[in-house]
């Protein structure tokens, strides 16, 4: 970057920067509001940022997941559709086929009979079809409202260490010890709901 250009400085930057200063020798403080609790919470911001990335690609992964699933359960429920209107069209080829056996003479019936029963065979191997199909499509889209409920869960997982990052970034400015113990509680947190999602709880 130029002399002339500009370089934005977050509150980790300034604080690490004010750590380093008391190190040779400038005015930074010890103890609760020294180089000691920034580096650690600098350290643990970059681990749960780390951690939050992760969970935002799982949430990314699993949203795209359902999506497929859901796809895939709309093409069954297409196929399966066909099936029933296949189904359907032996069925009034049969109706037709019993009302020409029924009015045709003697000699005539037993070749009739047979295509009625022609028919009824096929409309059993077609709704047998239809049915796994229908199957098929009830099980993507029950795969997809688990994945739906997965991505909800690193969803969540994400957000709550979002907020630890936030806190951890107020107790920086603040140096105010009890906001480092929420940070890593709120942290906490996150990882237990991340646990949560992985497991599919």
């Amino acid at each position: 970057m130029s002399d002339h250009g500009f370089h934005v400085h977050g509150p980790h930057d300034h604080e690490l920067e004010h750590a380093a200063q008391g190190e040779h020798g400038g005015t930074a403080h010890h103890g609760i509001g020294g180089k000691s609790m920034t580096n650690q919470i600098a350290v643990c911001t970059a681990v749960i940022a780390t951690v939050g990335a992760l969970f935002s690609y799982m949430g990314g992964a699993t949203q795209a997941t359902a999506a497929l699933d859901k796809n895939n359960a709309a093409i069954k429920k297409t196929e399966a559709s066909n099936q029933w209107n296949y189904f359907q069209a032996k069925s009034t080829k049969q109706a037709l086929t019993e009302f020409a056996r029924d009015m045709a003479p003697d000699g005539r019936k037993a070749a009739l009979q047979a295509k009625v029963e022609r028919y009824e065979k096929e409309k059993a191997d077609i709704q047998v079809a239809a049915q796994k199909l229908e199957d098929e499509a009830t099980a993507w889209d029950h795969e997809s409202e688990a994945q739906m409920h997965q991505h909800h869960r690193w969803a969540q997982a994400t957000t709550v260490l979002q907020v630890s990052i936030a806190l951890a970034a107020i107790a920086l400015l603040t140096r105010k010890k009890w906001l480092e113990y929420g940070m890593l509680a709120v942290a906490g947190a996150g990882l237990l709901v991340g646990a949560a999602a992985a497991f599919h709880l």
